[in-house]
């Protein structure tokens, strides 16, 4: 029977919001059955605490600063490979439903003279995926966001005659009197959506993930089923939208300390405004209650899900992908979204159920081992038996570790932010090409490479909820030295060539090459060509031997 890959992805789920993550009081059942079946890996990092790029990372296998698309709707460039670039070739049906954040490199396209409504165009222009269904799951009234058709046609078909149900039943609440109560105002997120928990969302888009399993048959496929999800407006339907008050709710992880000659750009951060919000408590466990329902409907649904992968007899047959974009500060630090470093941002959850008998060793452990959103990529090439392919994707495969043949892939993990976008920069003053940001956490020191200013330092050690920035006390400098060594060190690789491998450079003789070319360079006569030409010849003759 065909392998299957199962890339389910949260948008803003944080990593310790599961129970198998360690949250005292929001089971998540479903969720911790695949960590029972699987690895669950304790210390994954995004590469960009943000939407569009963390994803574009987790799509392509690569570094931010290597596929260029640094923010929410700056376009992954014609010509990035992605997951579907590598797995078509193998034969594997790499499929969406469910949301992306990526924007298509028009000017490119048309540079280029792909049509986007081409096959190829589709494609370029939806991540490599063939959209079995896109949706971003963000529909407000405006121009700037398409609405997802199917959607609008599944709750019409439901009863609901709005123009927008995504705006005004999904993601709003109802008064006493019929007045429509907005999910964007935090002051409504306690309050149940208007929609019945079968037609919100998060169903929604399991059911059409169900639908294209049915539809895939035996075809060996990948789908990324990517739930938008519990990612704001922060509402949830009845049963779900008073399960959690404030009672579960965890205290803010934050310090009074923290606001005393905060680092330049984390002060600005904390005077945006959805920042103050979360640092009122009110607002704050109106969103929590709504936040953890929003997480409980997900669980339930992946037990749906994986109720119909068993019926359907594929589970022993499906690599099974859990994780998320980023996380959500939820008033920890004194912030509210995401976008900076602290481990409620950066730190992700990230469950992998490999069916191979060789991952049986590992079922149901907890890995320490420091892992990036880079490397789901090269882990699913493995595991439909696909080549290696270092010199374009920057992760590495999970397998080794999944198989019980490592316990470690690399010293340190990378994430980087361009807050050019943001009202931040223009209140410090900074030029759009200075408005970077890169950490580097080596497992016990998180630093943050700030351009322009002093770097932020945490010892997580010391130090876990990431409370006192040392990175200006001087008798740290020598540790924040050691980590600018090894961020500069990440900083020279070689990223950008793509179009040929290292073994392959590593095995031409370029003088031979250029002789046999009749490229004759520096040689003072024909002797000297021949007897070139001769050892060559020898050379070759022995590895031959030796193969």
């Amino acid at each position: 029977m065909a392998k299957n890959v199962l890339f389910i992805m949260c948008d803003q789920l944080r990593w310790d919001y599961l129970s198998c993550t360690g949250h005292p009081h929001l089971h998540t059942p479903h969720i911790d059955a695949l960590a029972k079946r699987g690895v669950l890996f304790d210390r994954a990092y995004v590469q960009s605490p943000i939407c569009g790029p963390s994803r574009m990372s987790f799509y392509t296998g690569r570094y931010v600063s290597s596929h260029g698309s640094t923010w929410n709707n700056i376009p992954l460039k014609v010509g990035e490979m992605t997951l579907g670039d590598h797995l078509r070739p193998l034969g594997v049906r790499t499929a969406l439903c469910g949301k992306t954040h990526m924007a298509a490199d028009v000017e490119g396209m048309r540079r280029l003279g792909l049509a986007p409504d081409s096959e190829i165009g589709v494609l370029v222009s939806e991540c490599g995926f063939e959209p079995f269904e896109r949706d971003d799951g963000l529909h407000p009234d405006g121009p700037r966001y398409a609405r997802n058709e199917a959607y609008d046609s599944h709750m019409k078909a439901c009863g609901w005659p709005d123009e927008n149900p995504w705006e005004t039943v999904a993601n709003s609440a109802e008064d006493d009197d019929g007045n429509i109560l907005s999910g964007w105002f935090l002051d409504n997120a306690d309050k149940p959506a208007r929609a019945a928990d079968k037609e919100s969302e998060t169903p929604y888009i399991t059911g059409r993930a169900m639908d294209f399993i049915r539809e895939a048959g035996d075809t060996p496929w990948c789908l990324h089923l990517s739930y938008i999800k519990p990612h704001w407006p922060y509402i949830v339907p009845a049963p779900y939208h008073d399960m959690y008050g404030p009672e579960t709710h965890l205290a803010p992880v934050r310090s009074a300390g923290e606001k005393t000659d905060p680092h330049p750009v984390y002060g600005a951060f904390m005077q945006e405004r959805v920042s103050k919000a979360f640092s009122d408590d009110t607002a704050r466990a109106r969103v929590l209650t709504a936040y953890m329902g929003l997480i409980k409907q997900l669980d339930d649904q992946i037990g749906r899900l994986m109720t119909f992968v068993e019926e359907h007899g594929i589970a022993d047959d499906t690599m099974i992908v859990f994780t998320s974009d980023h996380g959500d500060y939820l008033g920890d630090h004194w912030m509210g979204e995401k976008e900076l470093f602290h481990d409620a941002s950066a730190r992700i959850p990230l469950i992998v159920v490999d069916p191979d008998p060789q991952a049986d060793a590992t079922r149901g452990i907890k890995s320490s081992a420091l892992v990036e959103a880079i490397d789901v990529v090269p882990t699913i090439l493995d595991f439909f038996g696909g080549a290696a392919v270092p010199h374009i994707i920057e992760g590495k495969s999970l397998l080794p570790l999944l198989h019980g043949e490592a316990t470690t892939l690399r010293d340190f993990a990378v994430s980087e932010y361009d807050y050019s976008l943001r009202d931040v920069r223009k209140r410090l003053g900074v030029e759009v090409k200075d408005a970077k940001l890169t950490m580097l956490f080596d497992g016990q020191w998180k630093y943050i490479f700030a351009e322009g200013f002093r770097p932020m330092l945490f010892d997580l050690g010391a130090d876990p909820f990431e409370l006192s920035d040392l990175g200006a006390d001087p008798v740290h400098a020598q540790d924040a030295a050691r980590l600018e060594r090894l961020f500069f060190g990440w900083a020279r690789r070689n990223s950008q060539r793509t179009t040929i491998s290292d073994t392959q450079i590593a095995a031409r003789d370029a003088t031979l090459g250029e002789a046999k070319a009749g490229i004759l360079i520096g040689y003072r006569n024909e002797d000297e060509l021949r007897e070139v030409l001769d050892q060559a010849e020898h050379n070759a003759k022995t590895l031959r031997k030796t193969l």
